[in-house]
């Protein structure tokens, strides 16, 4: 299985809705801080920088549990699948070992000079399927 890293994350007061939860928004904000540093420790910067880039195609989440204002949160981030094309990342937001909410990304390798999706590139996809 390919290697799990877990990101802390520090909530803001903004985070924080009337009933003291973490609101859903901030919990997609909180996927997206475990995705960036994900790419930085496995792929590093160039993937954020460079001409290929990864983005985003398509998200989808699910709410599982309630996650309070006093929690101590973290994401789960690891690569589920490398296609031709894409790459599918599975995210958890954990509090201690509970999961409290999932989400599922289709992310694209894309060229920002031809500004096309292109093939992934071997080089990424071994360090994104290479074991903890």
């Amino acid at each position: 299985m390919a290697r799990t890293l877990i990101t802390p994350i520090q909530k803001r007061f903004s985070d924080i809705d009337a009933f003291q939860h973490v609101n859903n928004v901030s919990q997609q904000a909180y996927f997206d801080v475990g995705k960036l540093d994900y790419y930085d420790r496995v792929l590093g910067a160039e993937v954020l920088l460079g001409r290929l880039r990864i983005i985003t195609a398509a998200t989808s989440n699910s709410y599982i549990g309630q996650v309070r204002f006093t929690d101590p949160v973290r994401v789960a981030t690891r690569c589920e699948r490398v296609g031709t094309k894409s790459i599918t990342l599975v995210q958890q937001l954990l509090v201690g070992d509970e999961v409290r909410s999932e989400s599922r990304s289709a992310m694209v390798a894309f060229d920002f000079e031809e500004q096309r999706a292109v093939a992934v590139p071997e080089a990424w996809r071994r360090k994104l399927l290479a074991d903890e």
